[in-house]
């Protein structure tokens, strides 16, 4: 069973969760129930951006659909080599509908918890690998965990949250970092920026950079998988009307971090 603690979400309370029945309840007697899926849902209501916050149905099915496909094995692989340096917990804070997480749990055997913004994200990484613990949170404003927890984090083409991130890892724990490089769906949007510079000056207060690598796979999809990126991506596409390519190419900049041992800001307080 997953054993990973989580911390209660309410504002000024912070208290460690205990499993309840159908749920998770904190000394202060705040309750958050256990969806039927198998996820917990600590999102307060302060922390959402809209009514329905994250991934949109459409993105979701879109990227299951390229992970589906075989294209981003390569990209988990990589994953997989830095998650097998050690047996502890990982964290995927952003981690959409938990295909690197929860195939990466299963290879490793180590206890995971993906947290994503989106309901219909965890929701389908939930009934998918249930053996990892899967919470809707908003990692922006609080990780739900408490300090040192964890020995790895993954940041996979999300948002950062240094201050959080180091918080809740081990002071001998790894932080990988997933950047979309300049090539990456190319034929979809054009040139990319290199974003690698501005993740080591964002982080530079908490983690210093250890190793970083790319990598690129050229992968033939079918038109319904790319029509399904197009849901899935971010970034403005160069032509919404440019016929379906036939070959896209995904490409990854991997960037390895350790904490540093005193960051400048006090990272600290687990408390809401």
């Amino acid at each position: 069973m997953n054993a990973i603690p989580l911390l209660c979400t309410v504002r000024g309370c912070g208290q460690r969760l205990e499993r309840a029945e159908r749920g998770w309840l904190c000394g202060r007697q705040h309750r958050f129930d256990q969806a039927r899926a198998g996820y917990v849902n600590l999102l307060q209501p302060q922390d959402r951006r809209s009514r329905h916050p994250g991934d949109t149905a459409e993105a979701v099915a879109g990227r299951r659909r390229l992970h589906a496909s075989g294209a981003t094995r390569a990209f988990l692989e990589a994953l997989v080599e830095e998650a097998s340096r050690d047996p502890g917990p990982v964290l995927d804070a952003g981690c959409g509908d938990g295909f690197y997480l929860g195939l990466l749990a299963a290879r490793t055997g180590r206890p995971a918890s993906g947290l994503d913004l989106s309901v219909r994200a965890i929701e389908a990484a939930a009934r998918r690998y249930p053996d990892c613990l899967w919470v809707v949170g908003n990692a922006d404003r609080f990780l739900p965990y408490p300090d040192h927890t964890f020995t790895l984090a993954l940041s996979i083409t999300g948002r950062l949250a240094p201050a959080s991130l180091w918080r809740v890892l081990d002071p001998a724990g790894l932080l990988v970092v997933g950047l979309a490089a300049p090539d990456d769906l190319i034929e979809l949007r054009g040139q990319g920026r290199d974003r690698r510079s501005r993740t080591v000056a964002t982080l530079a207060p908490y983690f210093h950079l250890c190793r970083a690598r790319r990598v690129t796979v050229s992968a033939a999809l079918d038109a319904d998988t790319v029509r399904g990126l197009r849901h899935a991506i971010y970034r403005p596409l160069v032509r919404r009307d440019a016929p379906e390519p036939t070959r896209v190419t995904l490409s990854l900049d991997l960037m390895v971090f350790q904490p540093l041992p005193l960051p400048p800001l006090a990272a600290g307080a687990t408390g809401r």
